[in-house]
């Protein structure tokens, strides 16, 4: 067995969320728990919700009903809750946040704080005089503010448009007129390593409807006639009546990462939370009084999952005000005690790249999530080393899941950069390109899913998830568009997505693997590998780089990567082009954008 392998010791194997789950079912291994969380969803999902304390104003009749198809299942009949409540089940004094803004010493917010502050926004949004169902729109970063406002929101029955915070004006303006909020939240400016972004001034080039602002600069900026400050908007009225509503109505409006043309809205409901909360209760193994830090931000989806798989599971939320590559983020972690550290892998790339992380006591890790991209072994071994050999878990899925459908376990062996397990109450299978089951292909979901998206504001639902997907053992497949591999131990390696995958000379290769190799060459910060068409025919190989500072000038770079692509992956790939790039472009999510550098090159090459 490996060394860098993290194998659960007594601890895990009878304290963790999973192992009371198979105590309390009966069952003697985490394999036979999944199978029935899939093979008895109904029962899966009952036993889940009382598990995780789920709070209802009026109780469900039926939890699962497949009677319209499972591309239709409705999930909860008759139900009537309000998510939100169930993220307020602790004393009142407990932990509820956890921030440092820069400069500035660690706050602590209780329970009871919190709440009032929710309160207190939720009457505010009332007296703008917003009704139930109009959506407001959150253009700010991951603070104690845009929580509470989130959470306020959803409470008074408004859903929530989320806008990441680096997005452009031009992107937030097509967000708006996909959904035409009645009011936008965000802050003056940003300031994020030395540098000041005004976000309000990008709201208002996009032609942002009324806007309310929270000041962080040291003077207030004039505003826009109509728009409030944070101060003169929030209510003095701390006391709010949570409205009630129905599993399917509207909380949240998210964005898959649009490269060409509109993004995907994606609607979440009252009922999609719980999958997160599920999720973060059995794979991260989220418990009573964590501390649950992930950097990310509302616009994103990991941002809502923090906020309701941390505060239902009865964790505190950890929030860094500042970038998470810095030393003073190591500081922060060490301070704040946390116990589930989320990140992407360019994370850790840098902090192994500085050592910056090294002088930071960690011991109060107990596990890792790496999400977003996929993972290098050298860099997940980095990363279990600075907590005391603690294990990642991988975790891999979708906005319009809510959650993931590829994760890892606390109950089993933890292997860096793969995933053991798929997540509980989830199925799927890999289908080659002639749609027959492989150990190396494309993910097709194996429906219902409780949290999977039934509906999409912009576009056919049915058409991008279940028109033309091929069916298997006779039930209907929801097509995904990741490329996975399942190993012959068992677990699974991520591949980038389908449409990530390049055929060069008739072998398909995922953009993934051509990158990992380059990555190894001592003048490459990172890499994007797209296939191109052009006259010559399909499929030629082009790769972008960002050079690492002080790399040597003096050999042919070319050359370099066209040897190490031929002899570590496949002599007929042959290399058309090498080009330097300052930044490759990414999602709010940090997907390397490949399909914006492919039609970048194709434009160039016709000018």
């Amino acid at each position: 067995m490996n060394h860098h392998v993290w194998q659960p010791g007594q601890e895990p194997l009878s304290h963790s969320n999973i192992a009371k789950a198979l105590q309390q079912q009966g069952f003697d291994n985490y394999q036979d728990f999944w199978q029935w969380s899939v093979g008895h969803r109904a029962d899966f999902w009952e036993y889940t919700i009382n598990r995780l304390g789920i709070r209802f104003n009026q109780p469900y009749t039926e939890v699962l009903n497949t009677s319209q198809g499972v591309e239709n299942a409705r999930w909860l009949t008759d139900a009537r809750f309000n998510i939100t409540d169930s993220c307020f089940q602790r004393e009142d004094q407990a932990t509820a946040v956890i921030y440092k803004a820069p400069g500035k010493p660690i706050q602590r917010v209780s329970q009871q704080s919190l709440r009032q502050l929710v309160n207190s926004i939720a009457n505010g949004l009332m007296a703008l005089g917003l009704k139930p169902g109009d959506r407001i729109a959150i253009y700010m970063p991951m603070t104690l503010e845009s929580v509470a406002l989130y959470l306020a929101a959803i409470k008074a029955g408004l859903p929530v448009v989320t806008i990441a915070d680096s997005f452009t004006p031009n992107e937030i303006a097509v967000r708006l007129k996909i959904t035409g909020p009645k009011v936008l939240f965000t802050q003056d400016a940003l300031l994020r390593s030395g540098k000041t972004t005004p976000l309000y001034a990008k709201a208002l080039e996009a032609n942002s409807p009324q806007t309310v602002v929270v000041q962080t600069l040291d003077s207030a900026i004039p505003l826009r006639e109509g728009d409030l400050s944070w101060e003169a908007f929030l209510s003095d009225d701390t006391h709010f009546n949570t409205v009630i509503q129905s599993p399917d109505d509207l909380i949240t409006v998210l964005f898959s990462s649009g490269t060409t043309g509109e993004p995907k809205a994606i609607p979440w409901t009252h009922k999609t939370p719980i999958k997160a909360i599920s999720d973060g209760y059995y794979h991260q193994d989220i418990q009573a009084n964590d501390v649950v830090c992930w950097p990310t931000n509302l616009g994103w989806m990991m941002g809502p999952w923090l906020v309701f798989a941390a505060l239902a599971n009865k964790a505190c939320i950890a929030l860094y005000y500042g970038v998470p590559t810095t030393a003073d983020f190591g500081e922060f972690v060490q301070e704040a005690q946390v116990s589930m550290l989320g990140l992407i892998p360019s994370f850790v790339r840098y902090w192994k790249e500085t050592a910056c992380m090294e002088a930071y006591n960690w011991k109060s890790i107990r596990c890792y999530s790496s999400t977003g991209e996929v993972s290098n072994p050298i860099e997940m071994q980095y990363l279990m080393s600075l907590a005391g050999h603690k294990p990642v878990i991988e975790y891999c899925g979708g906005t319009e899941l809510a959650g993931g459908y590829l994760s890892s376990t606390l109950v089993q062996d933890n292997i860096p950069s793969t995933f053991s397990t798929p997540a509980l109450g989830t199925e799927f299978v890999l289908l080659d390109e002639d749609r027959q089951p492989t150990n190396k292909g494309e993910v097709f979901l194996i429906p219902p899913i409780l949290g999977e998206s039934d509906r999409l504001l912009n576009r056919d639902h049915f058409e991008v998830y279940y028109k033309g997907t091929p069916s298997y053992k006779g039930q209907k497949l929801r097509r995904h568009g990741d490329q996975i591999e399942q190993l012959e131990n068992g677990y699974y390696k991520a591949q980038g997505r389908v449409d990530d995958a390049i055929n060069l000379g008739g072998i398909k290769v995922s953009s993934v693997q051509i990158e990992s190799v380059v990555a190894a060459l001592d003048f490459v910060k990172e890499s994007a590998a797209v296939a191109v068409t052009n006259q010559e025919g399909p499929g030629q190989l082009v790769v972008y780089y960002v050079e690492n500072q002080g790399a040597s000038l003096s050999d042919d770079r070319f050359q370099q990567v066209k040897n190490t692509i031929r002899q570590q992956l496949n002599p007929l790939f042959k290399l058309t082009d090498l080009l330097k790039i300052e930044q490759l472009p990414r999602t709010a999510s940090n997907k390397i954008m490949r399909r914006t550098l492919r039609d970048f090159y194709e434009q160039k090459q016709k000018t």
